[in-house]
């Protein structure tokens, strides 16, 4: 463990104590956090020998930062949601001052986002517990509401997405609503700013992080994919709700935020590229076509190995940091604008095109006729072109023919 100053251990003393009394006044006011209980798993050896190392810095305050992100990015994370509910608001160095008024319900309901951000909440259901109780549900969804709502609230230029919800569940059902706020605060601000623009110009750009680090980490995938057209929606979901909407699993949504809340902000990408890489052989035994590879990659299959994952995330962000892939990204955004401007020109020459019937009647009248054609005297002329051709020929090829001699006969 990492030796810390007496001021440091004080600071961080004091701060947990903080915790601490917020935690009990917030059990005194609700019950719906503590009763909540996910599926129980054993823990292995490995992580009982972790957890008791995470319970005796916690014991003898003998921590910093950089000890409690090495606890959350190394193998097993944090273990349990009642370690995750002490550390997680740490990793962020949030303030837990709990003076600041909750809005009501009824208050926040006067937001322009509050219909989306209630509809979202109510389709969130496979978040909860397992037999959740529906008094219980309905109160965990009005707290999730206000959650939200208090956020974009507070900052007006922060723009609700869809999949936000599936971020800030997580907090509320581990570390409950008040400092669930604080974190989101932190996140909103930082981490999933750009998510939080008015477009998603920002965001559609980062995920081409992802085919950069691909190309970089395994040349042969990234080409079988590209030429596939894949492109990166399948990914979407993954960077904007931290995986969260995408796992079945509440065991794996919440080591995932044990790393990504330990990690630099892009990091989700990286375990992006992690995960598809992992999953290279399923890809290349798939039809190199944009829909057999991007329904695979839809569905995340619940026995991963996301330790290994993680593994290979951090040796890919160390290897590939974001400021050397930002020319591979440019270049691969600037082959995409030129190919889409390529096929907007086809579509348009297609556009264009004559009708067959009429190219091939061009090819067979004299040029001069059709351009006379176009004029007010052009029908006229035409016929008249027509009808000297064939008195010429029946001219030349009957004897004694006479236009006349046929109208007098």
């Amino acid at each position: 463990m990492e030796e810390n100053s007496e001021f440091e251990q004080i600071e961080a003393d004091s701060l947990m104590n903080n915790i601490g009394h917020s935690i009990d006044d917030q059990e005194k006011d609700m019950d719906t956090r503590s009763e909540l209980k996910f599926d129980e798993y054993k823990e292995s050896e490995e992580e009982t020998v972790k957890r008791r190392e995470i319970e005796k810095a916690l014991q003898t305050n003998s921590f910093s930062l950089n000890v409690w992100k090495k606890f959350a990015v190394q193998k097993h994370g944090l273990i349990n949601d009642e370690l995750r509910r002490k550390i997680w608001p740490l990793l962020l160095e949030v303030d837990t001052d709990l003076t600041e008024v909750v809005p009501s319900l009824e208050e926040l309901s006067t937001h322009k986002e509050y219909d989306q951000v209630v509809l979202d909440v109510n389709r969130s259901l496979k978040r909860f517990p397992p037999g959740i109780p529906y008094k219980q549900r309905l109160a965990l969804q009005d707290q999730l509401t206000i959650l939200i709502l208090r956020v974009i609230m507070k900052y007006p230029d922060l723009r609700y997405y869809q999949g936000y919800h599936d971020v800030a569940i997580t907090f509320l059902l581990v570390v409950g609503e008040v400092v669930a706020f604080r974190i989101m605060e932190v996140l909103s601000t930082e981490h999933l700013r750009e998510c939080m623009e008015p477009t998603m110009e920002k965001t559609s750009y980062r995920l081409n992080y992802i085919y950069a680090m691909i190309q970089n980490a395994d040349k042969q995938l990234h080409d079988y994919m590209d030429r596939a057209g894949v492109g990166t929606m399948f990914a979407l979901p993954w960077f904007l709700t931290w995986f969260g909407h995408s796992l079945n699993q509440y065991k794996d949504v919440v080591r995932l935020y044990d790393f990504f809340l330990a990690s630099p902000p892009l990091m989700p990408l990286y375990v992006a590229a992690a995960l598809v890489i992992y999953r290279r052989k399923e890809i290349l035994y798939e039809p190199c076509d944009m829909a057999s590879i991007h329904c695979l990659l839809s569905q995340i299959p619940d026995n991963l190995d996301f330790e290994q994952i993680l593994i290979s995330a951090a040796k890919y962000y160390k290897s590939y940091p974001p400021e050397r892939l930002e020319k591979d990204v440019k270049k691969r955004i600037q082959r995409e604008l030129d190919q889409r401007k390529k096929e907007e020109r086809l579509r348009n020459a297609r556009n264009r095109k004559p009708n067959d019937n009429w190219i091939r009647i061009h090819n067979y009248v004299p040029h001069w006729l059709m351009l006379h054609y176009r004029n007010k005297y052009g029908i006229l002329f035409a016929t008249a072109t027509v009808l000297i051709g064939i008195y010429a020929y029946l001219k030349a090829t009957e004897k004694d023919f006479s236009l006349f001699k046929s109208w007098t006969s």
